[in-house]
């Protein structure tokens, strides 16, 4: 594009109105600075607010026991697990259902980048993050986390630290559908 030096001029040039907030820039496929410079070739990806190992992503039902026997190890004295479901109601509306989208191929690389980061601030064996794509009816697991380690205190924390941090990091974005609308819900959700 002619006149893009840095990602802060990407928005501007495709003519889309008003930046809005919490807009987030990545260029090949990491987060960048909106005064980031880019070079020819640049992947440059606009992330909207996100929502929110092995880090896998997948159109397919969960697995509480797939995630759980990723992290088994002989060194673990517990396994901490997160199951994230779709609820019936949110903000007083009859949900119908989700639908999610990601950045795949940058949304498995935060998600290592996660467990990386929880490895170091905690005594830990393994963490496995499972996430939805596509359509998640009421009920369904949209999420699973599975945090293994020699003591129980590092696996829980490590396991509410992993989910807090999927929910703002990880491109995934969230459709709520709900009789007679729809509505993308962003960051922290």
């Amino acid at each position: 594009m002619e006149g893009v030096t840095h990602v802060q001029d990407v928005w501007a040039t495709l003519s889309l109105g008003a930046e809005p907030a919490g807009l987030l820039y990545a260029v090949n496929k990491e987060y960048a600075e909106r005064d980031h410079p880019l070079a020819d070739g640049d992947e440059v990806a606009l992330i909207p607010p996100v929502s929110g190992g092995t880090f896998r992503l997948t159109g397919d039902a969960l697995s509480l026991d797939a995630v759980v026997d990723e992290v088994r190890s002989d060194e673990a004295g517990a396994i901490a697990t997160f199951v994230g479901t779709t609820r019936s109601e949110s903000r007083g509306r009859r949900v119908e259902h989700l639908d999610y989208e990601a950045y795949e191929g940058m949304a498995e690389k935060v998600m290592t980048q996660i467990a990386s980061a929880l490895k170091k601030r905690y005594e830990l064996c393994e963490v496995a993050i499972h996430h939805r794509t596509g359509r998640v009816e009421i009920g369904e697991p949209s999420v699973m986390i599975a945090v293994s380690a020699p003591h129980r205190q590092d696996a829980l924390a490590a396991c509410k630290d992993a989910i807090d941090t999927l929910k703002e990091q990880v491109p995934l974005w969230k459709k709520e559908v709900y009789e007679g609308g729809e509505e993308w819900i962003g960051r922290g959700s």
